[in-house]
């Protein structure tokens, strides 16, 4: 294959980030995205695509953040109308619940924005462009 039929190649970013999702690799779906809890394998022990390239940074903590809060918030409300406990209740079981949900999500999104990365040929994941006979000189 040439590099601009790599550039042109349709990557589905729905098929990527459900793999991401799952831990598995953008490219070909092995269990193989995570080699740790949180740490993105180098590479996929199953078609060699190199994983190490991805940014992440605080794109996952974020969009963790906006879900928990999605989560927590109803549950808080709906809580505290129905059975009214006391304050000290609230605190422990709230702030339970959040860092339980917390560490949930967390890997599942970091795996969802890697590979959307992956679809999206974004950061370490762009073919390399071909080197010109001006650079070899």
């Amino acid at each position: 294959m040439t590099i601009e039929h790599l550039l042109r190649e349709e990557r589905s970013r729905r098929t990527a980030m459900w793999r991401g999702v799952r831990g598995q690799c953008p490219q070909c779906g092995e269990k193989t995205l995570f080699r740790k809890y949180l740490k993105i394998s180098d590479t996929c022990s199953a078609c060699g695509l190199a994983l190490s390239g991805h940014q992440a940074d605080d794109a996952p903590p974020y969009f963790t953040i906006f879900i928990v809060g999605h989560v927590i918030v109803p549950v808080a409300l709906i809580v505290e109308r129905s059975y009214t406990p006391p304050l000290y209740v609230h605190a422990i079981l709230f702030c339970l619940l959040a860092i339980v949900v917390s560490m949930i999500t967390l890997p599942l999104v970091k795996g969802a924005v890697v590979g959307l990365q992956w679809a999206l040929r974004m950061h370490g994941f762009a073919p390399a462009p071909p080197e010109s006979e001006e650079d070899n000189e």
